[in-house]
């Protein structure tokens, strides 16, 4: 209870599944939290995804000028989606680099990280049948 003698509480709800923590009890809220294992206690996984960020922050902070910090935004994003996606980042910005000066626009979607790992995926199939 708070100093208005109001009960602080925490509800989630979704279809999957139901969360209640109320202040008056705490510690047997985390207890029924760990005991159904519904829900992680700690954000490991999340801190491990965004380390590489946190600590690129402080070493870009002076990029020189706002274009350069633009370009270099983008090949970051490039980047992080090919390794969201299992892609080597190297052996696709090589690929697409080569090809991209003899693309035309409307195939420049051909070439986007998703679409490269699909056709890359048929050929890989293709190559093993």
């Amino acid at each position: 209870m708070d100093a208005d003698g109001q009960t602080n509480s925490f509800h989630l709800q979704s279809s999957t599944n139901q969360l209640s923590m109320s202040s008056n009890n705490p510690v047997a809220d985390l207890g029924n939290l760990s005991a159904r294992r519904r829900v992680e206690i700690d954000n490991n996984l999340v801190e491990n995804a965004i380390r590489p960020t946190a600590i690129g922050k402080k070493n870009w902070l002076f990029v020189g000028e706002a274009e350069a910090g633009e370009r270099g935004a983008i090949l970051y994003t490039i980047v992080e989606s090919c390794r969201r996606r299992g892609i080597d980042p190297y052996t696709y910005l090589k690929d697409v680099l080569t090809r991209l000066p003899r693309m035309t626009n409307h195939q420049v979607p051909e070439v986007i990280p998703a679409a490269w790992a699909k056709a890359h995926l048929q050929v890989q199939r293709q190559a093993a049948s």
